[in-house]
């Protein structure tokens, strides 16, 4: 068996974070010391490329605009066992950051996602969490959901996870993608609580609410086309059918009472929209049959790529100060307080 340490990257989009980029990378630096942080620019107009490298940072710049595209860019540079993506602006609690990879790595687990936990009302706006809610029971129907919280940017990735996903989105409708990817292809994956801190004043969120709101909700229906045909398909084709029936029943029935068929215009509707029923049942039903090989052949790209070994000598006792469970939002604290004292300023 393998004893070796696995190698982690940290992975950092960021896009005009010179207020907190320092912060997030030492904080990171103390949980994670052997971990190389990665600090990826996507166009900021301010000094976050010099803070990340003064914080001791790996820096490099994505030229393409949206979080989406700078995830895409990461996963296909960075090579390491273990893949941990979190935010810029210190919001994210570094010393979540060890339990989360011990969640992982013991269970042989792909995805571990921290679930926000706000502590402080500055953390979030009440709009962000209720769409928060509403685009997670709405992909609950869809996809028969894991997850309370879909849009978090804190996740823990296994190699076979980052190496076989297929990254198409371009903005922060990244994180739907990465949860459906996990869904569709029934990956073991996990949920653990993190603390969510505000922002440092100075340092402005980039998201829109109606916008984002709007894009995400229609990656979620592209996704769900493509991952779901038959079921996007036969729901057309219901709506269609019953349409149809609704235009017929009156003709049918004067039929019966006359035996004729003054509505040949209404007739020639409803039976031009079954035809379309049968049509799009049709379609559902060779897109099912596409996607199943489409699934199949993703999941043979993720099993060419071995799974994380609790060998790789990422155990509790030698790695973690503390047992996961027993005060995991503050277990690696005391290992920074300048980091720790700075993000909860």
């Amino acid at each position: 068996m393998n004893s070796r340490e696995p190698t982690i990257a940290v992975l950092i989009p960021c896009y005009n974070e010179e207020v907190a980029i320092q912060n997030t990378v030492a904080g990171f630096r103390a949980a994670l010391p052997n971990a190389q942080i990665f600090v990826y620019d996507n166009n900021s107009k301010d000094q976050t490329i010099e803070r990340a490298r003064e914080a001791g940072a790996i820096v490099r710049r994505e030229p393409l605009q949206g979080k989406g595209n700078v995830v895409r860019r990461m996963f296909s540079d960075v090579e390491a066992d273990i893949y941990l993506m979190t935010d810029g602006d210190t919001t994210y609690d570094p010393s979540a950051a060890r339990p989360m990879i011990d969640l992982l790595i013991r269970e042989n687990l792909d995805m571990v996602v921290g679930k926000r936990v706000h502590r402080e009302t500055a953390a979030y706006r009440a709009g962000h969490v209720l769409g928060n809610r509403l685009m997670t029971g709405f992909l609950a129907r869809l996809f028969s959901v894991r997850f309370t919280d879909i849009f978090s940017g804190y996740r823990v990735f296994s190699r076979r996870f980052v190496k076989s996903f297929p990254a198409l989105s371009a903005g922060f409708e990244t994180e739907t993608e990465l949860t459906v990817h996990a869904l569709t292809l029934d990956l073991p994956v996990a949920e653990i609580e993190t603390t969510y801190f505000a922002r440092p004043e100075g340092s402005a969120s980039k998201l829109n609410t109606y916008r984002d709101g709007f894009r995400i909700l229609r990656v979620m229906l592209v996704l769900f086309k493509n991952e779901r045909p038959f079921r996007f398909f036969g729901i057309g084709a219901l709506l269609l059918a019953l349409v149809s029936l609704g235009f017929a029943t009156p003709v049918f029935i004067t039929y019966l009472e006359t035996g004729l068929v003054p509505r040949f215009p209404t007739a020639i509707l409803s039976a031009s929209l079954m035809l379309l029923a049968f049509l799009s049942l049709v379609c559902g039903l060779v897109l099912d049959t596409v996607t199943r090989g489409r699934r199949e052949l993703k999941r043979l790209a993720y099993l060419q790529i071995p799974a994380p070994q609790a060998g790789l000598a990422l155990t509790l006792s030698t790695m973690a100060p503390r047992a996961l469970g027993e005060g995991t939002p503050s277990a690696l604290t005391e290992m920074l307080p300048d980091a720790a004292a700075s993000m909860q300023s």
